[in-house]
């Protein structure tokens, strides 16, 4: 069966809570699986290290995960209008993907929590996109015909699902949120296996 990672990095919890969303939407759709991943912390100290496995939620990502999946979702909370260092620093050592071309053609969404309204998820999701569309892939957004885009008081961008988790990250998915992630995850599942016939 084909699968879609889902490649999160995440510190409060919500970016965890909208992957797991995103790969419900993935599994609504017949004939497909999320593979859902993580990526471990970073630290200024050289010596410091994350655990081979980590002590809850899912495995770290290899770059054969990208390799296997016909899909990508990639979800980071915001830092300054951007990606986790984690996860840039993830995406930073997959030049040898690059250089053999290996998720060219492969469709790619992202998603993203930030503190505020105007805390920088949108800046957060196109940034998420450059290194993707560098490595050749499609980028597959939400369109308006998904109602809660327009009516949505939180979260929610035509460039991927977001959330607004408060200056504490203590605000829960809302509803709208909520359906915007399966909704993403159900679309790039599609697309995905459109592109794969």
């Amino acid at each position: 069966m084909s699968e879609i990672l889902v490649l999160y990095y995440s510190q409060g919890g919500a970016v965890r809570e909208m992957a797991q969303l995103i790969a419900r939407g993935v599994e609504s759709v017949p004939n497909i699986n999320a593979r859902i991943r993580t990526v471990p912390k970073v630290s200024a100290n050289c010596e410091a290290t994350e655990p081979e496995i980590p002590d809850s939620g899912a495995p770290y990502v290899e770059q054969s995960d990208l390799e296997e999946c016909i899909g990508l979702a990639l979800g980071s909370p915001t830092r300054f209008g951007n990606m986790a260092a984690p996860m840039k620093y993830f995406l930073d050592g997959t030049v040898g993907l690059w250089l053999k071309g290996a998720l060219v053609g492969k469709p790619a969404a992202v998603f993203t929590s930030t503190g505020s309204m105007h805390g920088g998820n949108e800046t957060t999701l196109l940034t998420m996109m450059l290194p993707l569309m560098h490595h050749g892939m499609l980028m597959v957004g939400l369109p308006y015909s998904e109602p809660e885009l327009s009516s949505t008081q939180t979260g929610g961008t035509p460039y991927g699902a977001s959330h607004i988790g408060g200056a504490m990250d203590d605000k829960p998915i809302s509803a709208d949120e909520r359906k915007l992630c399966l909704a993403l995850g159900k679309r790039l599942a599609q697309t995905a296996l459109k592109l794969n016939q």
